[in-house]
C-alpha cells in the first residue's frame, strides 16, 4: 500500500474525529457517506444507519466541555476502493470547572473511495480494557 493512502486515510480519521470533538455537524456530514452505519456504546447493542442518530449528539449543548482526540496504535489496510482504519481513540476533555477526563476506545472505521473522494461508510466502537467473557 502507498503511503500516501495510509497517510490520507489517518488525516481523514482525525479531521473526522475533530469534528466531533468540536460539534462540526459541516465537516463530519462532509465526510461521511449519507447510509452510514455503525455499532457504538450509544445505540446500545444496535446497528444504526443513516445520519439522523448521529445529527442528534451535535445538536446537544456540550460548549461546556473541552475534547480532544488522538489516534494511537494505528492500522491502515487498503483494499482497492475500501479501506480499514483501526486504531485506539484516546479522548481527553475538560469541563468549565477545570475537571479533567481521559477515556480509551477501540474504533475501526471502514472508509470507501466515491467518485474520486473517500467516504466514512461504516464504522464500530468499543470501550477499550474491557475483559471480555
Amino acid at each position: 500500500m502507498p503511503k500516501s493512502a495510509s497517510k490520507e486515510l489517518l488525516t481523514l480519521s482525525q479531521w473526522l474525529l475533530d469534528s466531533i470533538d468540536n460539534q462540526d455537524w459541516a465537516i463530519y456530514s462532509q465526510l461521511c457517506d449519507p447510509t452510514l452505519t455503525a455499532f457504538e456504546p450509544e445505540a446500545v447493542g444496535h446497528q444504526v444507519t443513516g445520519m439522523a442518530f448521529h445529527d442528534f449528539y451535535f445538536q446537544l449543548n456540550a460548549a461546556k466541555r473541552t475534547c480532544r482526540s488522538s489516534i494511537s496504535s494505528p492500522h491502515v489496510r487498503v483494499l482497492g476502493d475500501v479501506a480499514v482504519v483501526s486504531y485506539i481513540r484516546l479522548r481527553q476533555c475538560a469541563d468549565e470547572n477545570g475537571s479533567t477526563s481521559t477515556t480509551a476506545c477501540e474504533e475501526t472505521r471502514i472508509w470507501q473511495r466515491q467518485e474520486g473522494e473517500w467516504k466514512h461508510v461504516h464504522f464500530h466502537r468499543s470501550p477499550a480494557g474491557q475483559e471480555r467473557p
